[in-house]
């Protein structure tokens, strides 16, 4: 149809001048995409696109994963919708399952929209469940673009709305390859430790007036950066010292992005309430989920429940959970990922023997991450902290030169994130490999 939906330049022009998009300056003209499968997507002209990032670090198994996609029909022909106080088998079981997969006490959960709304609604709780105000939170993360979500983000772009939600204190992030509190060695550094930083912004907030602690286990847009060994063990003693409750947002780290089921698993650190979201149906359908220990499922039992959506465990979002769960499971979805992510590390490791600009390798399972840097000896940035435009002029020629080569990457500072699909395969893993080999000459170039 020239001129409608089938023309790919009319729909490129409605999305200029009708639709408006996430964080960006409007009217610009997208590719347009046609259809995906598994590791790869492709547009109205044909390129193929290896998908090194997930979309949006939710599409965990791939596009158009089969048992997802039956799933969704298979609901929508039975029952499309039922509220929220009703019973419905697919929210039944997704909340069983939430429970068999959640470390420790975690028993019960509230299924929203997605991650904003999770964070949003274990912030309330927390707050009515001890009675306090207060919420500490870091600098280095992002919990969402709803209003409270977004007060609760550090991320920069909180400067671009009024986050003004009243309690956030903020605490700095253990960043181990930039210790933040100026120590050349993170095991000097107190806010790496984790306890001393945290136990020093109490002494002046009053730990009584504090109701949680929420941190992104590991810390995703903003860095992908992974707390060392002792530092979420600290935090939690230090949370249960005061009463305070400790909760986790797993939006990104969730769900097998690490290799086990929660990135939490890794320490065998139990929180209160566990946020989760994207991964735990591919961002098939809209889902978040916030699940809760025992001891608050309780003492809901006593006190209502503070929070509700028209569309919370909408029977279409339950279905594809369940659904993805299942199929993580059959098919041994955690172990790939561990596996994958183990051979992707080792391949960043050897790209950082031939690539200076290469300062820092991280990561767990396939939530990977490469810092750049200009010089390696002080760790100057490749590019400066949150730079837009000419001052991340390096960092878009190399996402620009990956897509044209056909791998989706993207970045934030000086950090590109690498998280391609859960249950992609060596050889797709490898060829991403190869283009990012080639993309890294443009950092290398800028490397003094």
């Amino acid at each position: 149809m020239k001129n409608g939906p089938h023309d790919p330049s009319w729909v490129q022009d409605m999305h200029a001048q009708h639709y408006l998009q996430s964080w960006s300056k409007q009217g610009s003209k997208p590719r347009v995409i046609a259809g995906g499968k598994g590791s790869w997507f492709w547009d109205t002209d044909g390129k193929r696109y290896l998908d090194f990032q997930s979309q949006l670090v939710n599409l965990s198994l791939g596009h158009q994963h089969p048992k997802i996609v039956a799933a969704i029909k298979a609901q929508a022909d039975k029952l499309c919708y039922i509220g929220p106080g009703m019973g419905s088998d697919v929210r039944s079981e997704l909340a069983a399952l939430m429970k068999d997969i959640t470390p420790g006490d975690l028993t019960s959960t509230f299924f929203t929209t997605g991650g904003a709304a999770a964070n949003e609604t274990a912030v309330r709780l927390a707050r009515h469940y001890t009675g306090r105000h207060k919420i500490i939170a870091r600098y280095r993360s992002y919990h969402g673009a709803t209003g409270g979500a977004l007060s609760l983000t550090g991320d920069p772009r909180h400067h671009l709305a009024r986050a003004d939600m009243p309690g956030v204190v903020r605490m700095l992030d253990p960043y181990t390859y930039r210790p933040p509190s100026g120590h050349a060695n993170p095991d000097d550094c107190p806010v790496c430790q984790g306890a001393p930083h945290l136990e020093e912004i109490l002494m002046y907030e009053d730990p009584n007036s504090v109701a949680a602690v929420i941190l992104e286990t590991i810390v995703g847009t903003n860095g992908l950066i992974v707390p060392p060994d002792g530092y979420l063990q600290s935090i939690r003693e230090t949370c249960n010292k005061y009463g305070i409750l400790l909760i986790l947002d797993e939006v990104m780290a969730g769900f097998g992005r690490t290799g086990k089921w929660f990135a939490c698993d890794h320490w065998d650190v139990v929180p209160d309430i566990l946020v989760g979201a994207k991964g735990i149906n591919s961002g098939y359908v809209p889902l978040g989920t916030m699940t809760v220990s025992t001891t608050i499922a309780d003492w809901l039992k006593d006190y209502s429940f503070p929070g509700g959506l028209t569309y919370a465990g909408h029977p279409l979002a339950c279905a594809s959970g369940v659904a993805a769960i299942r199929a993580m499971q059959e098919e041994h979805t955690l172990d790939n990922a561990e596996q994958m992510g183990a051979l992707m590390r080792d391949e960043l490791a050897r790209l950082a023997d031939n690539h200076p600009s290469i300062g820092e390798v991280r990561g767990l399972g396939l939530f990977n991450a490469i810092e750049l840097v200009r010089n390696r000896e002080t760790r100057e940035a490749l590019v400066p902290f949150a730079a837009k435009n000419n001052a991340a002029a390096a960092m878009q020629a190399m996402m620009k030169y990956a897509m044209d080569e056909g791998l989706y990457l993207s970045f934030f500072s000086n950090v590109i994130r690498l998280t391609p699909p859960l249950n992609i395969s060596e050889e797709d893993l490898m060829t991403g490999i190869d283009i990012l080999d080639r993309t890294l000459d443009i950092a290398d170039r800028e490397y003094r």
